[in-house]
């Protein structure tokens, strides 16, 4: 990953990061993708542990990656390694940030599935699934948004907020497979019209 730190990082460090991921995992309703915001703010703007290139390609890397798509976390936590300037660094930050942001979702998730699934119809249990809808959309557009204006020049990617609209209203409005318009993008990128 190009642009990177060099850090020197305590143990202390290490369990600051291994307790942000832990606090994450609590939030991370929809997947890990929907707290890239607040790791965003923890790793870049708060401690510069990573950079908005390494950590927006992190990101970019394990989404194009086939697998689960919260390989991203891995890759953040990799990268804060690296930028120490050691392998096992590297390997030590994949190790904290997934058990940080896996042990408690996973666990929190296989006792609340069980229950859940017991006590499926009663009104509690189908208000709280009706009412998670709008905070995981919530929290997928911030994500959206941090990943947007972190290297935005709007005299530069114009183009591409027009295609984001007109495939929202696309969307919307018509009955046309999203794979369409996926296809159209790709095909826009790979002729370097956007």
């Amino acid at each position: 990953m190009s642009g990177a730190l060099h850090l020197t990082l305590q143990w202390g460090d290490w369990l600051s990061l291994f307790t942000q991921y832990l606090i994450l995992s609590l939030l991370s309703v929809g997947g890990a993708i929907t707290t890239t915001s607040e790791m965003h703010r923890f790793l870049v703007d708060q401690n510069h542990w990573l950079t908005q290139s390494q950590f927006n390609a992190s990101i970019a890397i394990a989404q194009a990656s086939p697998g689960p798509n919260v390989l991203f976390v891995a890759l953040m936590g990799w990268n804060v390694g690296l930028n120490t300037g050691s392998q096992w660094a590297a390997l030590l930050g994949v190790c904290v940030t997934m058990v940080g942001i896996m042990l408690p979702s996973t666990t929190l998730t296989y006792l609340a599935a069980q229950w859940g699934h017991r006590n499926r119809e009663l009104r509690a249990v189908r208000a709280f699934k009706s009412g998670m809808a709008p905070i995981v959309i919530a929290l997928l557009i911030s994500t959206g948004w941090i990943l947007a204006v972190g290297n935005y020049n709007p005299a530069r990617d114009w183009p591409l907020w027009v295609v984001t609209v007109v495939s929202a209203l696309i969307i919307w409005r018509t009955r046309i497979h999203i794979l369409w318009l996926l296809a159209a993008g790709a095909a826009l990128g790979w002729f370097n019209l956007l």
